[in-house]
């Protein structure tokens, strides 16, 4: 096969054009797609990875992937974290009078949907809110990267969680175009690869987002119901408590023991917190299993005592900071819902 028919074969798959004059059957196209991936071998790997274990065709995988762009400045962001900051420097970040305010805004504009969704999935509503508050602004700014760039760029470019992006990058192809509202190669998110108003990763999408308008796709970028349904449906199934704690400030006694906690899993019984000499501000059930936070604050360090909720949000993002954040962000917004406008 000459050079200008292979030239017209590897220009009507990536544009999905058919082209005059290219009789194109399976195994020329299967050759063709591949030959556009010879920039990044690992491609290839990946295509016959998913054809073996998944049942996709290696040719159109290979004719995806080639539409991808690697950015350096997906790498860049993801070297420089808002979370490596402390408490003092984050919190400013996200507990904001104005996210404040649009928080009360947009619950109160859509009071009906919240707080329906909250009801059916047993989730403080204030919590959905602040979600999205925190990731995106309530949907200004949900990332300007095509989601497919985001995750070829770390899935074969970044080694540190390649193995991670990777399995996010076969979600996405999982996904499909079948129940999702558009194709993969359009869907804009994160430098993570995070789509839509919550921010969901693929395989968030594909385990915990709803179709809550029922019009038969799931749409995170455009259908409010979708959104806000998701989000609540995230939290039922990280096994939030609806009416219990989240977190609360504790006084520390000069002859408190010193405990390390791996992790944000509650697993101390708050009297036995106490009577290591962890005071918290407020009365809590004796028997109720917590966990110590402690943070650098703008007036020093503070010590929190978190809960099973506390945890629940940092499944959403594993940094304490995060899940202080939203946490507090909530409380302002039910403050000022709860107040006449």
């Amino acid at each position: 096969m000459n050079r200008s028919v292979w030239k017209c074969i590897a220009i009507s798959l990536v544009l999905c054009v058919p082209m005059a004059g290219c009789a194109v059957d399976a195994q020329a196209r299967a050759q063709a797609a591949e030959s556009l991936a010879t920039s990044d071998p690992g491609f290839v790997e990946f295509a016959r990875e998913l054809q073996r274990n998944d049942g996709l065709d290696e040719a159109d995988v290979l004719a995806t992937l080639a539409k991808a762009k690697v950015q350096q400045g997906i790498l860049d962001a993801i070297s420089r974290p808002a979370e490596a900051k402390p408490w003092k420097d984050y919190r400013p970040i996200f507990l904001t009078d104005k996210r404040r305010d649009d928080g009360i805004a947009f619950y109160r504009a859509n009071r009906e949907l919240i707080e329906r969704a909250a009801a059916e999935f047993a989730v403080t509503p204030e919590i959905i809110v602040a979600i999205i508050g925190v990731e995106t602004s309530y949907g200004r700014n949900y990332g300007s990267y095509k989601v497919l760039d985001a995750l070829v760029t770390l899935a074969f470019h970044y080694p540190p969680r390649a193995k991670f992006f990777r399995g996010e990058l076969r979600q996405l192809f999982l996904l499909g175009d079948t129940h999702m509202a558009y194709p993969i190669e359009e869907m804009v998110g994160s430098y993570a690869g995070a789509m839509g108003w919550g921010q969901f990763i693929p395989t968030s999408v594909a385990n915990f987002a709803r179709d809550y308008d029922g019009d038969g796709r799931i749409d995170l970028w455009n259908s409010l119901p979708d959104i806000i349904g998701s989000v609540a449906n995230y939290f039922s199934v990280h096994g939030w408590e609806q009416g219990k704690p989240v977190a609360t400030l504790v006084t520390r006694r000069a002859d408190a023991r010193e405990i390390s906690p791996n992790g944000l899993e509650p697993v101390y019984p708050v009297e036995q917190l106490e009577g290591w000499g962890y005071v918290p501000a407020q009365a809590m059930d004796p028997a109720e299993l917590a966990t110590l936070v402690t943070l650098d604050g703008s007036n020093g360090k503070e010590t929190w005592m978190t809960f099973r909720n506390f945890h629940v949000i940092s499944r959403y993002n594993r940094s304490p900071l995060y899940s202080m954040a939203v946490w507090q962000l909530s409380r302002e917004i039910a403050d000022g819902v709860a107040s006449a406008p």
